[in-house]
């Protein structure tokens, strides 16, 4: 089991949030927190299964301007 933690700013939210679900949307997944902070930053973390979806969706959301992402075992 593996998390994949992803933060934007809120411009980049503003920007990619519908591309940003779609991309979420293929991958095994199950959003298990998801922030946003007061200075409109967003902080979400998702579980996935399989090591290689986990490495591809953190792969995929720093695509998008402003994201970062990374992984961690669970």
């Amino acid at each position: 089991m593996w998390q994949v933690n992803i933060s934007c700013s809120g411009d980049a939210w503003k920007r990619y949030a519908i591309d940003f679900k779609a991309t979420a949307e293929k991958y095994q997944g199950e959003l298990i927190g998801s922030k946003k902070m007061p200075d409109g930053t967003r902080i979400m973390a998702y579980k996935i299964e399989d090591v290689s979806d986990a490495e591809a969706f953190q792969e995929d959301c720093v695509n998008f301007t402003g994201f970062t992402a990374d992984f961690e075992s669970l």
